[in-house]
């Protein structure tokens, strides 16, 4: 069905005269649109036609545990249950193990809470400096890919079930055949890893065979080390000390965004927030980019550029610190970078720039250039030795082109692909299918029958980091050990048992081989390290760098739009598609589920009339890709965003079929960016799953922002409104959490720890487009001002737990009810599903099951189930608890030591995963809880206050600096227009 265009004329009309930014959740809001104001309106959105059952039980097949626990070995055992319960072992209690899970490379330190030897959750390790006890949404679902029944579960040889026997014999001729060449002809391409064993067995396998050739291959790791190599002459990490730097400005960069440094990141940004609120320096950040990023939305001030603007953005600084000339922005462009060039200057080594590894080469390289002439080195960032290595046994790992062309000229007589999959991921990686073709021996090694898969001769399953053993640097360089925690659920390899298989081993162990990499550690320090998770003093010294100065090299203007290529915030480079919390977890910026769109601008929206949802080509010298079009309020004008890790055909049950593969429009030289091209509309629409226009709230101040000065005064406690409602009874405990604004930066960590620890179930593409997700906390994603340069404000919204709470007065057959604790408790098998309580909230927190999502489930797919929270059944309301059930955990810990349970015992799922420990949980009847700290300044405020519905969950508004040039706009006045629906 066609749609009709915003009416942008509309937009700016109400825009216009007002003396704050009006604050919204989408341009269909601020235009009034009708279709929007139906779905807002109504109570409960209309009825979705039934869900297809092929794809309801594809999305529970694999988003849930499928398996028993299963042995090594060449075919996996099955499980039993007990007959003699053994001891020490107690239902419902956990057990916790230090391990770590890799992501593009780097480690993940974690610790995996196991029941009765079932893992059913991860948490960031509390005692490793990158992590302190936090975890990413990436990391919390890990745990779901272990249990995922489309992972391989046995080796293929041309797509057929075989054996590793058979595999072995193949390995063991071919070992031979090698032995007599040098390895002439073997060619070995590898994802990013920085495991030390690995890298020991390259080099040995080198060393025997030094005619074979390896390569390496990272999707979208971007060009970090080839710009460090640029400005310093070798390739290097580079270590941002966030927590040191009090002004940060940032091109291109959204290092708070998804990846694999986004957890240390956020942790020194947030420390370095929590020092200048204590008036220990500032904490002001300023971004320079293109793209509507996390990073971005959290700035002080941010500046949209077209992407050919950022050298010329760049070398006008270069030229205000005297460092170089160039000509003159346009505009106040120039005075707002002159002024931030007296600023930087003034901080000299508490300041820091940063370049994203996606942005052209020379801009990357200046940066450095920069970071060294204002004297940071060694302050607010430093360098070491790469992380993920790139050579081995001395010798420097080629790159993808590189392979293409030996393949291309028939020098690969066999190609082993290890943990990476480039027939899906490869730049133009049509070509690349088609010279693989030619290969005469091909082995893949992965945790899925993937797309190269199933283009090879040989699959090989991999284990999985939790049920197998290697060893990996984490961000820091620090070593981690990754022990499993349950016995091999199938018959798969580690990578370090594959490289051994083959040159001939006949039974390689990955445990031993670690082992014997540490075997400088004794049998206590290496039992230490395991139960640490990390080995102590490993990770690499800083070393002393020279930046050379920059070439500024002009750029020519380019005719046409230009595209952005970036990963996708939920399922990266499509390694975690099948995996169906993350494919249901909104996106920071468009709380978009299930798809990836092509990103355009509000004034290019205007120009052509498209709208969200439109059919759209993009082509670029012939190339194309096909997609729905996504309004991003604060994209540059002529630019395109393209989201990668979509297109799948083998990703598994939940996975394949969503979206469009962006690699046939990248290129080996072009693969983050590529100007002229062309877009065009398309006749019909694709419907969209976006979660921003849900759950609109009505209310007078949902962000409160306060300036700097003001936000951190005393606020002496309100005086509690007149009520009608009896008073409760009384407690020694009162249960309350307070939510930093300030602090959180959307990533919505805590939304997948809160489905991880809680059971709740995903519903697929077509219940969340009726409204109908089933997430117990949200993060809401608001704008506010001029959709073309918006600011933006995150707000998780759990239960609010209210004292007077609207939905314990509205249920007829009393299912929720008010605890001693004080908590808003929801009884299961006392509702009958009237959602009479969800109509009472006006926080629209409560969800319905409208289907029978879980009860069906045969017994082997509980097995990643919390066993301490109910599994709930079709027809009941269900919400957040506090996590309940660590509170209980809690309590009957304290009664068996005779002591109260103290301050900071309790940590919710939502709150022990926070990058930025936003979120604060404890008593509210302690006065010396941090809980009650937190909620003592002007920034306190609670949800839709005027209700005086006395929630327990409140939150510390946003803190705005005065801008650096004067007479720009003034800080952020995010209050709604009384009265109106404001979300």
């Amino acid at each position: 069905m066609e749609r009709t265009p915003l009416d942008y004329s509309v937009i700016r009309q109400r825009l216009e005269g007002q003396h704050g930014p009006r604050y919204w959740r989408s341009l269909e809001q601020l235009a009034d649109e009708p279709a929007f104001v139906e779905f807002v309106d109504a109570e409960f959105p209309g009825i979705a036609p039934a869900m297809d059952r092929r794809r309801f039980l594809q999305l529970m097949g694999a988003s849930m545990a499928m398996a028993g626990l299963a042995g090594c070995g060449q075919e996996p055992e099955h499980g039993v249950p007990y007959v003699v319960q053994p001891e020490k072992v107690i239902p419902g209690e956990a057990r916790w193990y230090a391990t770590a899970v890799p992501f593009a490379g780097y480690a993940q330190p974690v610790l995996g809470r196991t029941h009765v030897g079932r893992p059913t959750k991860l948490e960031g390790n509390p005692n490793h400096p990158s992590s302190l006890g936090a975890a990413t949404a990436f990391t919390q679902a890990a745990i779901l890919q272990l249990y995922d029944p489309d992972r391989s579960q046995a080796p293929r040889y041309q797509g057929r079930g075989t054996t590793w026997n058979a595999f072995q014999t193949v390995a063991f001729e071919r070992a031979a055949k090698w032995d007599a060449s040098g390895g002439r002809g073997l060619h070995l391409l590898a994802g990013a890893s920085s495991s030390p064993t690995l890298q020991r067995q390259f080099a040995e396998l080198l060393k025997r065979w030094p005619e074979a050739r390896l390569y390496r291959f990272e999707p979208w790791h971007g060009d970090a080390y080839a710009a460090t190599e640029q400005a310093t002459g070798q390739p290097l990490e580079t270590h941002y000390r966030f927590e040191n730097a009090e002004w940060v400005l940032s091109f291109e960069h959204d290092w708070l965004g998804a990846g694999p440094h986004e957890l240390p990141h956020a942790l020194g940004w947030s420390e370095r927030k929590r020092r200048a609120a204590r008036g220990e320096g500032e904490a002001r950040l300023f971004v320079i980019e293109a793209l509507s990023t996390v990073t971005g939305a959290k700035a002080s001030e941010r500046r949209r550029v077209e992407p050919a603007e950022l050298h010329g953005y760049v070398q006008a600084l270069a030229a205000a610190l005297g460092e170089s000339s160039a000509p003159p922005l346009p505009g106040d462009a120039q005075r707002w970078i002159e002024t931030l060039a007296e600023g930087l200057q003034a901080r000299r080594g508490r300041c820091l720039i940063t370049a994203g590894e996606f942005a052209p080469l020379d801009v990357q390289a200046a940066v450095h250039w920069l970071n060294q002439r204002l004297g940071n080195i060694g302050h607010t960032l430093e360098y070491t030795q790469p992380i993920t290595w790139i050579e081995a046994g001395g010798r420097r790992l080629d790159d993808l082109p590189a392979l293409t062309t030996a393949m291309e000229h028939g020098e690969v007589e066999a190609l082993l692909m290890l943990d990476c999959n480039p027939v899906h991921t490869a730049p133009g990686n049509l070509e690349f299918e088609r010279l693989l073709q030619q290969v005469p021996l091909r082995i893949h090694a992965g945790l899925y029958y993937d797309e190269t898969a199933a283009h090879s001769h040989w699959h090989l399953p991999l284990s999985h980091a939790l049920d197998g053993w290697c060893d990996m640097r984490a961000a820091d360089g620090s070593v981690c050990l990754a022990q499993p925690l349950v016995r091999p659920f199938y018959s798969s390899r580690s990578p370090d048992e594959i490289l051994a298989l083959l040159q001939g081993q006949l039974t390689p162990d990955a445990r031993a081989m670690v082992r014997q990499t540490w075997q400088s550690l004794d049998d206590h320090a290496w039992r230490e390290a395991l139960e640490r998770g990390f080995i102590c003093a490993s990770a690499y010294d800083p070393v002393e760098v020279t930046v050379k100065p920059p070439r500024w090299d002009s750029v020519e203007p380019q005719e046409g739009l230009t595209v952005l290529f970036r990963p996708d915030p939920s399922v990266w480079d499509g390694r975690f598609a099948n995996l169906g919390w993350l494919q249901e977890l909104p996106k920071p910026i468009s709380k978009l589920t299930w798809d990836n769109v092509i990103g355009i601008s509000p004034s290019l929206s205007e120009r052509r009339g498209i709208s969200s949802g439109d059919r759209l080509q993009v082509t670029i010298d012939g190339a194309y890709i096909e997609g729905p079009a996504w309004v991003m309020p604060g994209q540059a004008d002529a630019t395109l965003s393209l989201f990668g890790g979509y297109g799948r055909s083998r990703a598994g049950r939940v996975g394949d079929g969503l979206g469009y593969n962006v690699a046939p429009l990248r290129t080996a030289n072009e693969p983050w960016m590529r100007p002229g091209a062309a877009l065009t509309r398309l006749e019909g629409r694709i419907e969209l799953a976006s979660t921003q226009p849900h759950h609109v709230l009505a209310g007078k101040e949902l962000i409160r922002s306060l300036p700097r000065e003001e936000a951190y005064r005393y606020e002496p406690p309100k005086p509690a409104q007149p009520t009608l409602y009896p008073p409760q009874a009384k407690s020694d405990t009162a249960w309350g959490m307070v939510i930093d604004l300030d602090q959180c930066i959307g990533c919505n960590a805590c939304v997948v720890a809160c489905q991880a620890e809680n059971n709740v179930p995903v519903v697929g593409k077509e219940q969340v487009r009726m409204g109908r997700e089933m997430h117990w906390l949200r993060v809401d994603h608001y704008y506010g001002g001029d959709p073309r340069e918006p600011k933006s404000a995150f707000q998780p919204v759990p239960c609010m737990h209210c004292d007077q709470a609207p939905c314990e007065v509205g249920c007829p057959v009393n299912a929720t009810v008010h605890g001693p604790d004080g908590l808003n408790e929801q009884i299961y098998n006392r509702c009958i599903g009237t959602r009479t309580c969800s109509s009472y909230c006006p926080y629209k927190v409560r969800r319905f099951n409208w289907y029978n999502l879980t009860a069906d489930d045969p017994p082997a797919l509980q097995a990643q189930r919390n066993p301490n929270v109910t599994v709930r059944g079709r027809g009941v309301m269900e919400k957040c608890t506090y996590c309940v059930q660590r509170i209980s955990e809690a309590r009957i810990a304290a009664r068996i030591e005779d002591r109260e349970i103290a301050d900071g015992e309790v940590k919710t799922a939502c709150q022990q995963t926070c990058p930025t420990q936003a979120i604060v949980f404890g008593n509210l009847l302690d006065p010396a809880a941090e809980v009650n700290r937190e909620r003592r300044t002007r920034r306190h405020y609670a949800l839709l206050e005027e209700l005086n519905t006395r929630p327990k969950t409140t939150y510390l508004g946003l803190v705005e600096d005065a801008p650096v040039l004067p007479g720009e706009a003034a800080p952020l006045d995010l209050e709604s227009a009384k009265g109106e629906r404001d979300g």
